[in-house]
């Protein structure tokens, strides 16, 4: 009873502050648990899977992948740039090129990566796969445009200036160049799948109806390899370059390998690591992929980057808890940085 006529004694605007502080503070109670299950979910969604003792040898025990820039829309095509001791990667959809360190955290590298036209359109129009020439100029994947391209300004001072490597086969316009590697030769392999067309395998401005791994001369010849896959993507050469793995993601969703001959063509090609059924369990498709010196191949696939020996065995799974697009190693191999949807991540290694 003492309450109640407290309470009427009390003046009403001061009733109205005191509940609006109670529901501030419910609020923020409310928002705080809310972030630290999202800390939690987020926490449980990275982790590693050891399925071979061995991998211990390559990710310490008790590692786990960290989240180290977001809110992108597709992150893909990660290069290290051991002088500038920076991270470069691209947001596909949003032709936009990404740079981030330690240092100075994440900037925007490079606006018009892919696609130069004025004429808007859909689909994924940015730069995908980034390499480095032999010369160490920066040479980009370009879906939008479609064709290899290097950039015509130097890696300290990027500009949206570009010159065409190759953009045609036998005449033909490319579909979407996706992902690129060079010999110590100089000579480019890259995957030309379709995705960066606006209508992907039915879209009407298709000029090649197969989606092929090519390779581009030193005297600027472009040569068909393969033909057969369903959708070519990442791509690799084996430390002794006797050896090239192709990623495709398409239905058949795994890696092939292929010996290189002495003439430059492609033999023997085997399915290296079938991926399907893991697809069944988990998100994600073989997709880019990145060689170690001492032959360990870290590739996307379902859950995140799988992590296979020359031989093909399964040591583990760097599990992202996303579609995971694409990685690649530091100049000293202490970090892979992995692209994996909305996220750029990466991992301490021995």
């Amino acid at each position: 009873m003492k309450s109640l006529i407290f309470m009427k004694r009390i003046p009403i605007y001061l009733l109205l502050i005191l509940s609006m502080a109670a529901c501030k503070q419910k609020a923020a109670e409310g928002k705080l648990e809310s972030l630290e299950a999202g800390q939690q979910s987020a926490a449980g969604a990275v982790s590693v899977e050891r399925l071979d003792p061995r991998l211990d040898e390559i990710i310490a025990p008790g590692v786990l992948p960290e989240i180290v820039a977001d809110s992108f829309n597709w992150s893909e095509g990660p290069l290290w740039l051991p002088e500038e001791q920076l991270l470069i990667f691209s947001d596909v959809p949003e032709n936009t090129v990404y740079q981030w360190s330690e240092h100075s955290g994440l900037k925007i590298y490079l606006n018009t990566s892919g696609y130069s036209d004025t004429l808007r359109r859909g689909g994924e129009t940015g730069s995908n796969g980034l390499l480095r020439d032999p010369a160490g100029r920066l040479v980009l994947c370009q879906h939008g445009d479609r064709r290899m391209a290097r950039m015509d300004a130097p890696l300290d001072n990027p500009e949206p200036k570009f010159i065409t490597l190759a953009d045609k086969w036998q005449g033909k316009r490319f579909n979407s160049p996706n992902d690129a590697v060079y010999n110590s030769k100089g000579e480019l392999f890259f995957t030309d799948p379709a995705y960066g067309l606006e209508f992907r395998w039915e879209d009407p401005k298709r000029e090649i109806d197969f989606t092929g791994v090519f390779k581009l001369n030193t005297d600027g010849d472009v040569i068909l390899l393969i033909d057969s896959l369903q959708a070519p993507n990442g791509i690799g050469l084996s430390p002794d370059e006797t050896r090239i793995y192709v990623a495709s993601s398409g239905k058949d969703a795994s890696l092939y390998e292929y010996s290189i001959s002495d003439d430059g063509s492609l033999r023997d090609g085997k399915l290296f690591f079938d991926a399907r059924e893991l697809q069944k369990s988990r998100r994600g498709s073989p997709d880019g992929l990145v060689v170690r010196e001492d032959g360990i191949i870290f590739a996307s696939g379902p859950g995140g980057i799988l992590v296979l020996t020359p031989e093909a065995e399964h040591l583990g799974t760097i599990l992202t808890g996303q579609a995971t697009s694409n990685c690649t190693l530091d100049s000293d191999n202490s970090y892979l940085y992995i692209t994996a949807d909305m996220f750029l991540m990466r991992i301490r290694l021995n």
